[in-house]
């Protein structure tokens, strides 16, 4: 998901796709240890994804702290 789009979901929208992305990287990394994965490319791109997430988080807080 591009940063763009990141930007027009909500905060809680946001933090849920985060929660979803965290479970998808763990199940990825658990199929990896036990056998190999078509595409290991995936947990980077998940990795990736979920940096993004926090990313934009970490934006919109400081937005709101700095016009408290």
């Amino acid at each position: 998901m591009k940063a763009k789009e990141i930007r027009d979901l909500t905060t809680e929208e946001i933090r849920a796709r985060l929660k979803d992305e965290r479970g998808k990287l763990l199940r990825l990394r658990l199929n990896h240890a036990v056998s190999s994965i078509e595409s290991p490319s995936e947990i980077q791109q998940t990795r990736r994804g979920i940096a993004r997430l926090l990313t934009i988080l970490r934006e919109r807080e400081l937005a709101e702290q700095s016009k408290a």
